[in-house]
């Protein structure tokens, strides 16, 4: 049966309670008090978090260290995991519309996006993991006929993983499914403003049968939860996505504790770059705007930097503006709405404060700029397009995360190659071509650990997501990831 509003508008009405901490299979208030959860689709308030203390964080870890040592998840056979997460999928799916309309009530992700990329996506990545886990096999090394040396992989412990709020049930399984179809334990952190979906996803866990102590979910501040986890002796490996600058102080922590390893996804300012010879110059426009002004801007892998040859510049732009005006924010709760909110009105502020210093260095707004449905109490923005970025400006080079477009012109591929890279950043890019050896001149030569040739987006599980530069290091997705999550251990016998 399909999907209607009506169904919609009433799990929207459903009262949330307080929410709490999941500690050794157990759900217990934080010693770090309570904190707002406010919604960005209205501002009001949504539920109570429980904050969790350093104190809480040591008896997370300490349950997860225990879980994994007596065996009864790291020891399980395979195909028991398996299993395990497999019930978990269909939970997934079983709930799938509650767990994108709660989600969307907290982070303010067009529901009609939500709906796939959250708990749709979710329920690939555990399917995905869990069929994987008895199909790597460990390897024998060619030696002499009297020596037999065997590879193995075997879990790493504990991991701690951070999440962003964006996309947190996909970016949380991402995460979460292959250290547990590895046989590790995991200490889960939301973000403040996006921890419901995943609490939610905690619950389904231990109706799946994943044993207590071997998912625990922490929620509070960074500065306390976060730093604590970072801190942590018990953590044996770390992942994490969202900003550098907290990338960089893990990064400190695990130096300042137990030399944990740290897996950083750290955001991107990807180069979306349009030649005259595209195949369907108005199909690129329509795609450009989606790449960057879905789900308001928030998407890791956005195309926020558009390079145009100049020979088609002017006329790029006017289809892409027409484009952009027809995505006009609105409810996320509805189902035609194509821009929902921006996730916080911290975040909506930074977005116009980019807009201001583009306009102050010399840009010019084609498009948007400003607040929009003020009126409602909630946090959006109108879609944003800036043309004369020059690669000197604030907008060219830092990540806005926002629905905010810089534009820059180009004369030939060597200075679009060469703007392409004028980052610190190297997560994704796109390119559009009918020439293919332009195209795989421009994917070996863009420093960036994704590259769409004619489309922009929509790579599924099976390839990885991999930061090139500033934009971190390891991989999320595909059968690459399990390498963050297992150790790699030699037995050379003497025969």
């Amino acid at each position: 049966m399909a999907l209607t509003q009506a169904d919609i508008d009433t799990l929207a009405k459903a009262t949330i309670p307080a929410q709490k901490l999941l500690i050794d299979g157990t759900w217990r208030e934080g010693r770090g008090g309570e904190t707002e959860v406010l919604s960005p689709i209205n501002g009001r308030i949504l539920t109570t978090l429980s904050a969790a203390s350093a104190a809480d964080v040591a008896e997370a870890t300490a349950a997860a260290r225990r879980a994994f040592e007596d065996g009864r998840w790291s020891r399980m056979a395979p195909a028991g995991r398996k299993a395990v997460l497999h019930r978990l999928a269909d939970l997934i799916d079983r709930h799938a519309t509650e767990l994108a309309v709660l989600g969307v009530r907290d982070n303010g992700t067009e529901i009609s996006m939500a709906l796939k990329a959250e708990p749709g996506s979710a329920a690939g990545t555990f399917r995905y993991y869990a069929e994987a886990i008895d199909k790597v096999y460990g390897e024998i090394a060619p030696t002499a006929l009297n020596v037999l040396a065997l590879i193995h992989r075997e879990p790493v412990g504990v991991v701690a993983a951070i999440v962003p709020w964006n996309f947190p049930l996909m970016i949380g399984a991402w995460k979460i499914a292959p250290a547990l179809a590895t046989g590790n334990s995991v200490v889960l952190k939301p973000a403040e403003t996006a921890s419901l979906s995943l609490l939610r996803l905690a619950e389904l866990a231990l109706e799946a049968g994943v044993p207590p102590g071997v998912f625990n979910v922490v929620t509070g501040p960074g500065r306390v939860t976060g730093e604590a986890l970072a801190l942590s002796h018990d953590v044996d490996v770390m992942v994490f996505t969202g900003s550098g600058a907290t990338g960089r102080r893990l990064l400190q922590y695990s130096a300042q504790s137990n030399l944990k390893r740290c897996y950083l996804e750290l955001g991107g300012k990807s180069p979306n770059v349009v030649f005259a010879d595209a195949p369907d110059l108005s199909a690129a426009a329509k795609a450009a705007a989606n790449a960057i002004f879905r789900n308001a801007g928030q998407v890791c892998v956005a195309g926020s930097r558009l390079l145009v040859q100049a020979s088609v510049h002017d006329q790029f732009v006017a289809e892409l503006a027409a484009a952009t005006r027809k995505l006009t924010p609105g409810n996320p709760l509805h189902l035609d709405t194509q821009v929902g909110a921006v996730n916080s009105l911290t975040q909506l502020e930074g977005n116009l404060g980019f807009v201001a210093d583009a306009t102050r260095e010399g840009g010019e707004i084609v498009t948007g700029g400003t607040r929009a449905l003020e009126e409602t109490g909630g946090y959006y923005m109108d879609p944003t397009i800036v043309t004369g970025v020059r690669p000197e400006h604030r907008l060219y080079r830092e990540e806005v995360f926002g629905p905010v477009l810089a534009v820059t012109p180009f004369e030939d591929e060597a200075e679009a190659l060469r703007l392409a890279n004028a980052s610190d950043f190297g997560l994704a890019a796109g390119v559009w071509t009918a020439s293919l050896s332009r195209a795989h001149r421009m994917i070996r030569g863009i420093r960036s650990g994704v590259v769409h040739v004619n489309t922009y987006g929509g790579s599924d599980i099976t390839v990885p997501l991999s930061g090139m530069k500033q934009s971190g290091n390891g991989a999320d997705k595909s059968l690459h990831a399990l390498e963050k999550y297992t150790e790699l251990k030699t037995a050379w016998i003497q025969l």
